[in-house]
């Protein structure tokens, strides 16, 4: 079958993309068939998914918001930024401060092509392309270390990147590097698919379908539970909540959650190095 869908120069569109799938949950237009595809089997399974997706783009607001107004953060790197939507970390930040710097990273080549393209104007702002896998690669990038000072507190965001690394690829180990390579008075803030398991038994039938389908299509993707998912920051203590559903920390009215199946499929939470 022909693919008549346009795309930039070098962009795939016969294989799905998480940032693609990512980017279809929560209402883009940069997404092709085969992303909505993968979507729609997952919605299959949980009809509500996309309220998950929208519940991401919330807590992201919230958390870079008392990122900056709160904690005093004036500087993020955001890991695995997928495709810019109306709701992204530098709008957030720089508007508590417009001398905010933020660093996004990702590997799909369409979040780079959208993400300069935003950014082109924006000397306090990048983007980089590395894998999250490679954590000293970020670290060391001169364009990282060109726009941020790791001997200041930095907010390290890590939202729905690290249910895409699989068990084998050791993913507390990339936490951890992360982790050590920043200054006291960090915050690292994490989104993380959860399985509910004791909690709520019945959607974690659910997610176990959904983990399946996921890795079918897109080779990734693991629901882990509160503890697993705790341990990701280390000796670092957690704010007020503390790791929760998504629309339960810090809500502010803006954003209403239902607490349907989705509601118990994501799990969040920040968290200060002291």
């Amino acid at each position: 079958m022909v693919n008549e869908e346009w795309a930039p120069p070098g962009i795939d569109t016969t294989t799905p993309s998480v940032a693609r799938v990512y980017d279809f949950m929560v209402g883009g237009k940069d997404n092709y068939a085969v992303d909505r595809m993968v979507a729609q089997r997952a919605l299959e399974i949980m009809p509500d998914a996309q309220e998950a997706g929208r519940a991401c783009r919330a807590f992201l607001r919230r958390a870079v918001r008392y990122l900056a107004a709160e904690a005093g953060i004036r500087q993020f790197l955001d890991l695995g930024s997928g495709l810019p939507t109306d709701t992204n970390v530098h709008q957030v930040a720089q508007t508590v401060d417009p001398a905010a710097r933020v660093v996004y990273v990702d590997n799909d080549p369409m979040v780079l092509v959208h993400g300069r393209a935003l950014l082109a104007s924006n000397d306090s702002t990048a983007v980089v392309q590395a894998d999250v896998r490679e954590p000293r690669q970020i670290l060391d990038d001169e364009v990282v270390r060109g726009l941020l000072d790791f001997k200041k507190p930095i907010g390290l965001l890590m939202l729905s990147i690290l249910h895409h690394l699989h068990d084998e690829e050791n993913p507390g180990a990339v936490a951890a590097t992360l982790r050590d390579a920043l200054a006291a008075g960090s915050h690292l803030a994490i989104i993380h698919f959860w399985d509910p398991a004791d909690e709520q038994p019945a959607v974690s039938v659910k997610v176990a379908d959904a983990e399946r389908v996921f890795n079918e299509t897109l080779g990734t993707g693991r629901w882990r539970t509160r503890a697993e998912v705790q341990a990701y920051f280390g000796d670092f203590e957690l704010v007020e909540p503390g790791l929760v559903p998504l629309a339960e920390w810090r809500p502010d009215g803006e954003d209403k959650a239902e607490q349907t199946d989705s509601y118990y499929t994501m799990i969040g939470g920040v968290a200060r190095k002291s």
